[in-house]
């Protein structure tokens, strides 16, 4: 599996407004284009940062998926014109799982 370890620095203050968009608007589109989406994690030593991961079956199915995204008419007529201008800078970490990878996901409340 690849996975995008992708942390997105806010313009200061704008934090909240961009994790709405990114829950209400983005991570539904990503979903749609059949990209796996973990987050968002909020920094708590940065409330302007925030990190999420996306994740792909293969590099080929990455690229796919990303121009699918990308190239599309929602990003490109509705999406990067919000996100965008809220956005101070982000920084993309592209790994590979090794054959040990673990996902556990949500605990169960005992």
């Amino acid at each position: 599996m690849i996975v995008e370890v992708r942390t997105y620095k806010i313009q200061s203050g704008r934090r909240d407004e961009f994790i709405k968009f990114f829950e209400t608007r983005a991570v539904p589109a990503l979903r749609s284009h059949g990209m796996e989406i973990l987050g968002p994690l909020l920094d708590l030593e940065n409330p302007d940062t925030f990190v999420w991961l996306r994740s792909f079956p293969s590099l080929n199915e990455r690229d796919r998926m990303k121009d699918g995204f990308y190239e599309g008419e929602e990003w490109k007529n509705e999406l990067e014109a919000i996100a965008m201008p809220m956005l101070e800078s982000y920084a993309v970490v592209l790994c590979e799982t090794s054959t040990g990878y673990v996902f556990d996901g949500p605990r169960k409340e005992s």
